[in-house]
């Protein structure tokens, strides 16, 4: 990748620390699930001590469900092996203040073993590897993520209590495009679009979306990469700033009935230069670089269906007319297809609309990069673009649920062959922990069902 400035760099924080300015560093890395883990440094001893040498953490923080329990079945964390220490290594080019934490700065870590190997089940690191086969073709990827969120006037404390029921959303009606309906909540949609400004982000708007008090702020794509760090900055921040603001905000994939938060992921490709290489004088206005990389999507889609929806909610989005797809499908600016091609010239693309605001960006990218080689390097023919309601049409279906995604993840030679058996196994086990305390879980719809009448 291109050499880039980071959004702070090394003397400048030098300079800051000894002004006064910051005087905490955080050093945190995107786990299974995107959550930013990591420990909290005095900004003068991360000068000393950690800028150069970086930290250790528990290896757990990769083999721990979403509560943080510890659990049975991965190969490089168990009480078996005596749950050492991975090293956390400052990624310098992701420096960055975090404005809504008084004298804070942030920098993303990439995650190392005693002898420098890198952990391969990190989630960075597997993308990092995509990149790199991407890289060794002559490829480059620009990605953009539009997360979604629903908005509560209540406190996460308020939401813990009450079992997250009754919430009351910050708009009580659709608000999808409402000037009116974004004003109601300018004042927390603004702080969010400034403080990332200000973190080193370019933030494109902010618009309403359909279900009561959901809302959307979308950030300039960029590199890969550098994409998928911002998104959980962003994603972290947002939560912090709503936690400060009073009220509250989820990125579930599916809170409710009605309209789920999705996360549309747009990936384009450019040469070693820059250039991009999507559009073309081919059928459709693309390249064959494109129609070989776009039906690597569509080969790929069920079997890396578990990087792009990686829990049980994520699966209760992809319902028949909810603009969430179900049909294994792509077509030009056609949103009821699990792949849209948008755009045209410079700015081709396509967008794949399965992840919601749950998924964790860098394995999605990922799962997209590696579908695409698929394609490119066995020159995979791009079936007809579906023109009318793919809901209605006699496509494959996405997985239904996390248990078949997850047997399609761990029975495909195509992500055995991409990403290798380690990480196979890995986030077999993940969806298998998941699942296990799914199916152990007594739901408020069975007590409803079941107490008096059964």
């Amino acid at each position: 990748m291109a050499d880039r400035t980071p959004p702070l760099g090394v003397e400048e924080l030098h300079a800051l620390v000894a002004a006064g300015d910051i005087d905490t560093v955080v050093l945190a890395f995107p786990d299974m699930q995107g959550r930013l883990q990591g420990k909290r440094f005095a900004a003068r001893f991360f000068l000393d001590e950690v800028l150069e040498h970086g930290t250790e953490g528990c290896n757990y923080l990769l083999a721990v469900d979403t509560d943080m329990n510890t659990v049975d079945g991965y190969a490089m964390s168990s009480w078996e092996r005596g749950y050492g220490d991975f090293a956390l290594r400052p990624d310098l080019s992701t420096l960055r203040r975090l404005p809504w934490h008084e004298g804070t700065a942030l920098v993303v870590a990439d995650l190392a073993w005693d002898d420098g190997a890198p952990v391969t089940a990190a989630p960075r690191q597997i993308l990092r590897r995509q990149l790199e086969r991407l890289a060794d073709r002559g490829f480059t990827a620009r990605v953009g993520t539009e997360l979604e969120f629903i908005v509560f006037q209540d406190t996460y404390d308020q939401a813990w209590d009450a079992g997250y029921r009754g919430l009351t959303p910050a708009n009580r009606y659709n608000v999808d495009y409402s000037v009116l309906g974004t004003g109601r909540v300018e004042p927390l949609l603004r702080r969010i679009r400034n403080e990332m400004q200000a973190a080193g982000l370019t933030v494109e708007s902010a618009k309403g979306e359909c279900n009561p008090g959901q809302h959307e702020i979308v950030f300039r794509y960029d590199e890969a990469l550098v994409t998928c760090d911002q998104h959980a900055v962003y994603k972290t921040g947002a939560k912090e700033i709503a936690a400060q603001e009073g009220v509250s905000l989820t990125f579930m994939a599916k809170y409710n009935e009605r309209e789920g938060n999705s996360c549309h992921i747009h990936l384009s490709l450019a040469d070693a230069d820059g250039t991009g290489v999507m559009a073309g004088d081919g059928p459709d206005g693309m390249s064959a670089t494109m129609h070989h990389f776009l039906a690597g999507q569509l080969a790929a889609l069920r079997d890396f269906s578990l990087l792009y929806a990686p829990g049980v909610n994520s699966y209760k989005r992809f319902q028949p007319g909810s603009f969430a797809p179900t049909a294994v499908a792509w077509g030009h600016d056609n949103r009821t297809c699990a792949l849209r091609v948008v755009g045209h010239g410079r700015s081709l693309r396509f967008e794949n609309r399965l992840p919601g605001g749950d998924v964790n960006p860098h394995l999605a990218v990922a799962g997209l990069v590696a579908a695409g080689l698929h394609g490119i390097e066995h020159e995979l023919e791009l079936p007809e673009p579906c023109t009318g309601n793919a809901y209605a049409a006699s496509y494959e279906h996405v997985p239904a649920t996390l248990r078949e995604a997850a047997e399609l993840w761990e029975n495909s030679p195509l992500a055995r062959a991409a990403f290798g058996d380690d990480v196979v196994a890995h986030y077999t086990n993940m969806a298998r922990v998941e699942l296990t305390a799914f199916d152990a879980a007594v739901t408020d719809w069975e007590l409803r069902r079941s107490f008096e009448r059964l």
